[in-house]
């Protein structure tokens, strides 16, 4: 845990400027001390430094601070980040947060007239925009990651499953034959699309706005383009209104997010209703299961349950960063700073689901047989029938339909399977409704009512057809490869600039 102080020293008091009086206690407790959790320090302690670094090479490189004053601060951040993931010197809310507590220490060490030095040309303000988005970017890079295993592990269990067919569902009703492979194909490539999303949001995410100042920029003559080299940005935020005003990024990745995690409480909701002993389609692996303290039989899908609980808080995180920003002034305030605390936690779940998910699907067991026992009687069949009529018996496919329809009704009310229906009990309804004798044979309709037939010949784009389901397969993984190796590309980069950054101050450092 970190160590709070009690008593203010003299740089803290010099930090309070033309303020008298301590924060209330109210106010450390409430609004100071949540920031100063050791979950955010860790979460920001280093890019604290790292921008401290790419400031103060900046001011040394345009000759608005002496570099020999540059060397000693540089001296100083260098031990900071030498310290780990979180600083060994005390924290303290008082302080009001976490940058006073960092300038704090710099200047108890150099002292104030070298330490003073460091926030030369900067607000808080800018400095806290520009920490925010370092810190989201690595997040959202982190996140990208874990739905791209994810995508990985439904390719791998797609291919393993192209011979599972199955009945489709449209209504919870069932539909046509499909296969396991086609359903997990589906859902894949609207994860595509999930990532798709969230990856363009980098180019929104990954600019800049050190540099912007309180709000009206700075007389000093700053170059914004060098630190925005050294932090590994893409590009500056132009306006320097907009560097610290502006967290729609965050709005737009959390939007992302909330699309994913409808995407994937849509599967869990089918897997949920496939794992019943009704269906018996999925069976989840015990190691995700919980069983019940009564009833013996019991095997619960837990994981698609918890994920399905996480997901409602997804979107409640979300709605709450939307109404946080709507009718804020476009200007710098509290609520606009504050936008990022709706972040961590709608991160923390997407990513929890995304992990549930993963583990859940990896190890699932599909019940082929049942599976396609049950396509076979529930009737998902019979729209190959009909088309079997129109082609065979020349019908229109809307009396084609009706005659099938009916054919069902009659079933149905006697309690019979699709197995059921024969050559009499079609040319029966054919005489009933149009007075027309049918050719069609048992055989033709065994071979139009059988689900794995019907599921292979359907050889069209999008088809349920192995051959084509293996296609799109290949068109999703390419896809997945190349979103893979743009978010290789994208680390080689920040360490690339990370590298530069070190490079530079050693070489600041060295001379003195």
């Amino acid at each position: 845990m970190l160590h709070f102080w009690k008593g203010l020293k003299m740089a803290q008091q010099i930090e309070r400027g033309r303020l008298k009086e301590a924060p209330a206690k109210e106010v450390t407790d409430i609004m100071v001390a949540p920031t100063l959790t050791e979950e955010e320090v860790e979460r920001s302690y280093q890019s604290y430094i790292d921008i401290n670094k790419a400031h103060v090479l900046m001011l040394a490189k345009q000759g608005i601070i002496k570099e020999e004053v540059a060397a000693k601060i540089l001296k100083v951040a260098q031990q900071m980040a030498a310290m780990g993931t979180k600083p060994t010197f005390e924290i303290t809310p008082e302080l009001e947060e976490m940058y006073f507590n960092l300038e704090n220490y710099l200047i108890e060490q150099v002292g104030m007239e070298i330490g003073g030095q460091q926030h030369t040309a900067r607000s808080r303000n800018d400095l806290h925009a520009t920490v925010d988005r370092i810190v989201t970017r690595k997040a959202l890079l982190e996140l990208e990651k874990l739905i791209n295993k994810f995508r990985r592990t439904l390719i791998e269990l797609a291919k393993e499953n192209e011979d599972a067919v199955m009945s489709g569902y449209t209504h919870l009703q069932p539909s046509e034959p499909i296969t396991f492979a086609h359903y997990l194909s589906a859902v894949s490539a609207a994860l595509t699309r999930d990532y798709a999303r969230l990856a363009r949001a980098w180019d929104s995410t990954n600019l800049n706005p050190l540099g912007g100042g309180s709000m009206g920029s700075t007389t000093w003559n700053i170059d914004r383009l060098y630190t925005t080299k050294l932090l590994g940005f893409d590009d500056v935020v132009q306006n320097s209104m907009d560097c610290v005003c502006s967290r729609d990024y965050l709005l737009e990745i959390m939007s992302a997010i909330s699309i994913l995690a409808n995407t994937l409480v849509r599967m869990t909701t089918d897997m949920r209703i496939w794992a019943t002993p009704d269906f018996g389609y999925v069976e989840v692996a015990d190691k995700v299961a919980v069983c019940s303290s009564i009833m013996p039989q019991k095997k619960n899908p837990w994981t698609f349950e918890s994920c399905a609980s996480f997901s409602a808080r997804v979107k409640g995180y979300a709605d709450a960063a939307w109404m946080t920003y709507k009718g804020v002034p476009y200007a710098f305030t509290m609520e606009s700073m504050d936008l990022i605390s709706n972040f961590w936690p709608c991160l923390k779940d997407i990513t929890g689901i995304l992990k549930l998910m993963d583990v859940s699907m990896r190890d699932v067991k599909i019940h082929k047989d049942r599976a396609r026992k049950t396509a076979a009687a529930n009737f998902c069949t019979v729209t190959e029938l009909a088309n079997t009529l129109v082609r065979d018996e020349k019908l229109s496919f809307r009396a084609a339909h009706e005659i099938v329809a009916h054919v069902v009704g009659y079933l149905t009310e006697n309690e019979k399977k699709a197995t059921d229906i024969d050559a009499e009990v079609l040319n029966r309804i054919s005489e009933k409704l149009f007075g027309k004798k049918l050719s069609i044979t048992d055989a033709q309709i065994q071979e139009a009512l059988d689900p794995v037939k019907n599921a292979y010949s359907k050889k069209v784009i999008g088809g349920t057809a192995p051959e084509e389901v293996e296609r799109q397969l290949k068109v999703i993984e390419e896809a997945l490869s190349r979103d893979e190796a743009l978010i290789a590309e994208r680390e080689a980069k920040l360490a690339e600039a990370s590298e530069k950054l070190e490079s530079e101050v050693k070489a600041i450092v060295s001379k003195y």
